[in-house]
C-alpha cells in the first residue's frame, strides 16, 4: 500500500494572500530592473514614452513644401510642436484635418507649428496638405533625414513637443488628439 497524501489544500483568504504577495514581487522587480537598465517608471500612466524626452535636439534646416526653406524653431529660440505624417498614412488622414482646424482658430503666440512631411512624394504632400486645409509650415522631408535621422521615429504620425532651447519636453506616439496637442502648447507656454 502506497502512502500518498494530497497537498494541503488553500482556503480563499491564504490563495488571496499568496496572489497578492506574487504580484508585488513582479512590481518590485520591474521596478528595480527599470532602475538598472535606465528605464524610467511612470505609475498610471499608459502612454509610452520616448528616449529623447529631456534631451536637446539638433537643429535642421528643410525645403518648404511649397516654397523656401523651413528650420527647426529653437534655432532662433522659440518653442515648436512638430507634427510628423505622410499623404500615405491612414491615421494621418483624419488627424491632419482636425489639427490643422484647431490652429487656424487658435493663436499660439511665439510658439512655432511645424508639419514635417516624411518618406513622400512632394506632389502628394502638397495635395495632401491642400485637402486637409493646413496653413502652418510644412517641412519636406523625403529621405527621413530628420524624421528617422534625429528624431529617429520609424513611423507616422507622431508629435514631438521641443523647449526654446531645444529640449524635447513631449513626444505622442500616433494621431496626436486635440487635448494632447492643447495641453503639449500649454507646458511649452510654462
Amino acid at each position: 500500500m502506497s502512502d500518498t497524501t494530497s497537498p494541503p489544500r488553500l482556503r480563499p483568504s491564504q490563495k488571496a494572500l499568496f496572489i497578492g504577495s506574487g504580484t508585488t514581487i513582479a512590481i518590485i522587480a520591474i521596478v528595480v530592473v527599470s532602475i538598472f537598465t535606465g528605464g524610467h517608471v511612470t505609475p498610471n500612466n499608459n502612454e509610452p514614452t520616448s528616449a529623447l524626452v529631456g534631451k536637446a535636439v539638433a537643429t535642421f534646416s528643410l525645403s518648404g513644401l511649397k516654397s523656401g526653406t523651413v528650420e527647426a524653431p529653437w534655432k532662433s529660440h522659440h518653442a515648436a510642436v512638430l507634427i510628423f505624417f505622410a499623404s500615405w498614412c491612414g491615421p494621418c488622414k483624419s488627424e491632419m484635418p482636425k489639427v490643422a482646424s484647431y490652429l487656424r482658430h487658435h493663436n499660439e503666440g511665439s510658439i512655432r507649428v511645424i508639419g514635417i512631411d516624411a518618406g513622400d512624394s512632394r506632389g502628394s504632400a502638397m495635395s495632401f496638405v491642400e485637402k486637409s486645409g493646413v496653413t502652418f509650415p510644412i517641412a519636406f522631408d523625403p529621405n527621413n533625414t530628420v524624421t528617422n535621422g534625429i528624431f529617429n521615429f520609424a513611423t507616422v504620425p507622431e508629435s514631438a513637443f521641443v523647449s526654446a532651447k531645444g529640449i524635447v519636453t513631449q513626444v505622442y506616439f500616433g494621431a496626436i488628439p486635440k487635448s494632447v496637442l492643447v495641453k503639449g502648447i500649454a507646458a511649452l507656454r510654462d
